[in-house]
């Protein structure tokens, strides 16, 4: 009895000293990290890690850039069958506890220390939300300690429902996903809100193995993982019996949703992103910024497809260049029961190395070999080739209004493609053009059927028009557009290429190219500014000139070696003559006429300092010469283009507004209306006449085309819109005998401008005080004498007007003298003594 006395007393000197032990234990630590704890006060103000998003004008998501992916979301706006789903997979007792789950925890020790594994968590949400904020991940006494600590403090700070926001928004879910939001839209591309149960308790049950256990990444973990979370909403009763059935028999729906894109202005976003990066560093992929532009989905769209087909045109007028065999793979398949993954990732592996190095020159000695292996060619098992064509096609993708597809069958009138939506038929109508490249100014012969042009399992580009499919290819020419509004200079449109995902280059704004006679409107306007009138007579006659700067003598000449002899400036403009403007620059003088250029929005250092400068040598950007324009359009007033008009913070606060500022006056209000008014006879009876079809009295611009057609151009505005459109290859080659910029630059910028202008009406300019308009003789720009037949309206400044009459050749010719004398502006004061039929 004394030894079980004994014993007794033992036991419970034992646990009171380990009790003591541990407390003293307990407070040591505590009274060792509780100096190191946070202010927990900061969690209300967290800042919590949000991509830069970008929207257009009419606020549609344009792009988004940041490591992490979220969308916070308030405790109000998560529904209430997530929150339940939550908790009874993570901790069914947080609305309970004080931040410590003790039972859980003695469990998880208890587990640990017999089987030295951790077999079952216990941390409760509280905890998680202080590892996930404040801790690292390491797996240490120390910050398990830390842990515990800062839960109970964070519980006497904040209350549940901001603790189970704070957790909502910041725990981890995999593929760049923060936040339960965030992981709604990656894996089923709706908000949390919109999901069914299933989905719902497949998100719910992800915190434990994020990256390991998704269901992109392993499906059967991950429905395994739903289950367990939908089994523990039942047995909380916080679903019913009928429900947990439907629920546990919905197949897997997840697939990766990448930032979901309502409009395609990559070029723009990434300018965009620079932007943003200069000015907030790199907080501008974490703080959340939402950045308003200045472009409208609509013009935008536009812009894309303008510039797109526009290019598709060009490389169907010269011919097919791609030509690729079948793979391999699909003619093995018609007798291999099946295909080994090494094999067919080689096999596409081959076709991307031949769709990166084929060679357009041997498009010819590739097709005779492919004709020579066809009787070898057995027919394709397509059931066993599918699933590789749609690995070969989703990796291809798209670009714009092109498509990946592959010939499936061939009949003497059409194709049948495969293609990721299915099949499509292509009609020999849509395959007609692809006459074999030979070189750019020839090609072959236009195929009779489809068997000339294609061949069963080959792997082809495809674009979808109003009346049906037809072939296409990647272009190898490239193209630019920026519009601008003259009046604000605010962005309307930007492509910088045929592709971003193609080719990220953004000739916009980075390509500096000759504008060849898209800039001679400056040239001539300081002519304008200098002196000159629209009749001003300039000889188009041959000439050599020997100038030091120039290196060599040149002898300058106009396309096609034409020379016109006499010719009024207004029509040395709309024809575009080259011997005129560059008498014009010699006259003036190139450094005149830099001084009088430059503020348009040229950098005065890259304009030429030569006579080279009036045939537009001088590389400039499709960005600045639209800027230039601008001015043009702008009555004369040069204007700071700009492309973000705010920027607001997470919570929507404007912490950035663009002020518009002020317009800086580079010519005169009637040298303006002078100009403009050459400018659009280019339109009316020039080089650009294609844009009458517009149908439209307010347009003016001009064409512009540089030696063996290395670059086209055109740039054309009305008073509300300004668009320069550049089309070439990017390493400087000819686009061919017949590419000019009214014939591969102007349908471009005609196609884009039939949108954009489609809601507004004519604006004309008002002809200012000072400007009158006079009868002239065309051929010596001189007042037109009484009853001239072929006499034409010229504009001029009133100090300017012709003072001279132009001689009657008929009068002269019969000898008659009359009485009659004519007004400084051309019309008859007298005409006695003779009859007005005589006067003609």
């Amino acid at each position: 009895m004394h030894l079980v006395s004994t014993l007794i007393k033992f036991t419970i000197w034992l646990t009171l000293s380990v009790m003591a032990g541990s407390g003293m234990l307990i407070t040591a630590v505590y009274l060792f990290l509780s100096p190191t704890l946070p202010d927990i006060k900061a969690l209300k103000n967290i800042d919590l890690q949000t991509p830069l998003r970008i929207y257009s004008s009419d606020e549609r998501l344009i792009s988004e850039f940041g490591e992490k992916r979220r969308s916070p979301i308030s405790i109000e706006e998560t529904p209430q069958i997530f929150i339940d789903a939550l908790l009874a997979s993570e901790d069914d007792g947080f609305y309970r506890h004080g931040g410590i789950d003790y039972k859980g925890l003695t469990r998880a020790t208890i587990e640990l220390i017999t089987t030295g594994k951790k077999k079952s968590g216990g941390s409760t949400i509280t905890m998680q939300v202080a590892k996930n904020y404040y801790l690292s991940s390491e797996k240490t006494f120390t910050r398990k300690f830390t842990e515990i600590l800062l839960a109970l403090k964070i519980e006497r700070f904040l209350t549940k429902n901001e603790i189970l926001e704070l957790y909502l928004n910041k725990i981890y879910l995999g593929k760049r996903a923060y936040g339960i939001e965030a992981a709604a839209q990656v894996y089923y591309g709706k908000s949390i809100n919109d999901l069914s149960l299933a989905q719902i308790a497949m998100i719910a049950g992800l915190p434990q193995a994020p990256s390991a256990a998704n269901p992109i990444r392993n499906p059967q973990r991950a429905i395994k993982r739903r289950n367990h979370v939908l089994n523990r909403m039942l047995k909380l009763e916080k679903i019913s019996q009928e429900a947990y059935y439907l629920a546990v028999s919905e197949p897997v729906s997840a697939s990766y949703h990448g930032v979901s894109s309502e409009m395609e202005a990559s070029y723009l976003a990434e300018m965009v992103r620079q932007d943003m990066l200069n000015r907030f560093g790199k907080s501008a992929y974490t703080e959340g910024y939402r950045v308003y532009t200045t472009v409208s989905s609509e013009r935008q769209s536009a812009a894309n497809q303008a510039l797109q087909r526009g290019l598709l045109k060009y490389d169907r007028d010269h011919g097919r260049r791609e030509r690729l065999p079948p793979l391999d793979f699909v003619y093995q398949a018609a007798t291999a029961d099946t295909i080994p993954e090494v094999a067919v990732e080689s096999a596409l592996g081959q076709v991307s190395d031949e769709l990166e190095s084929i060679d357009p020159l041997s498009t010819e000695a590739a097709a005779e070999e492919a004709t020579d292996a066809q009787p070898l060619m057995r027919p394709i098992d397509w059931s066993a080739t599918l699933s590789n064509w749609d690995t070969y096609l989703t990796r291809q993708g798209s670009y714009g209004i092109i498509t990946s597809a592959i010939v499936k069958t061939l009949s003497d009138d059409n194709a049948v493609l495969h293609t990721l939506d299915g099949e499509v038929i292509l009609p020999f109508a849509g395959m007609a053009w692809a006459a074999p490249y030979i070189t750019v100014n020839k090609v072959g012969d236009k195929p009779q059927n489809p068997a000339e042009v294609l061949i069963p399992g080959e792997p082809i580009w495809i674009e979808q028009t109003a009346t049906g499919w037809r072939l296409a290819q990647l272009p190898e020419a490239e193209s630019a557009l920026v519009a601008m509004d003259p009046q604000t200079g605010s962005l309307q449109s930007l492509v910088g290429g045929f592709s971003y995902f193609y080719n990220k280059f953004n000739r916009a704004t980075q390509a500096k190219r000759q504008p060849g006679s898209a800039f001679k409107p400056f040239i001539y306007s300081a002519a304008l500014a200098n002196g000159y009138t629209p009749a001003t007579i300039i000889n188009d006659a041959p000439v050599v000139f020997e100038d030091a700067s120039l290196e060599n003598t040149w002898r300058p000449e106009n396309h096609g070696g034409k020379f016109y002899g006499p010719t009024r400036l207004r029509e040395a403009l709309y024809k575009s003559q080259n011997l005129v403007s560059i008498r014009i620059l010699k006259d003036i003088s190139p450094r005149r006429a830099i001084r009088y250029i430059a503020p348009f929005g040229f950098e005065r250092e890259q304009l030429n300092s030569d006579l080279s400068l009036a045939l537009g040598a001088s590389a400039v950007t499709p960005w600045q010469l639209a800027t230039a324009y601008c001015a043009l359009a702008n009555g004369g007033q040069a204007i700071e283009p700009y492309f973000i008009e705010r920027i607001e913070d997470r919570d929507g606060q404007v912490i950035y507004q663009h002020e518009a500022s002020e317009p800086v006056p580079v010519m005169d209000e009637r040298t303006h209306f002078l100009t403009v008014s050459m400018l659009q006879d280019v339109i009316k009876r020039g080089t650009g006449k294609k844009a009458l079809v517009l149908g439209r009295n307010d347009l003016a611009g001009k064409t512009g085309t540089t030696n063996d057609q290395k670059d086209a151009w055109f740039a054309g505005f009305n008073p509300e819109l300004v668009t320069a459109v550049w089309v070439g290859f990017d390493r400087p080659s000819t686009l061919g005998r017949w590419a000019f910029g009214g014939t591969v630059a102007l349908p471009i910028w005609i196609d884009y401008m039939a949108t954009a202008l489609a809601e507004s009406e004519d604006k004309i300019y008002s002809q200012p005080s000072g400007v009158v308009s006079v009868r002239i003789d065309p051929k010596t720009g001189k007042l037109a004498y009484p009853g001239q037949s072929n006499a034409i309206f010229e504009y001029f400044r009133d100090e300017n007007r012709p003072a001279e009459m132009a001689n009657n050749p008929f009068r002269s010719s019969l000898g008659i003298i009359t009485g009659e004398e004519s007004n400084q502006d051309g019309s008859i004061s007298s005409t006695e003594d003779i009859a007005p039929e005589q006067l003609f």
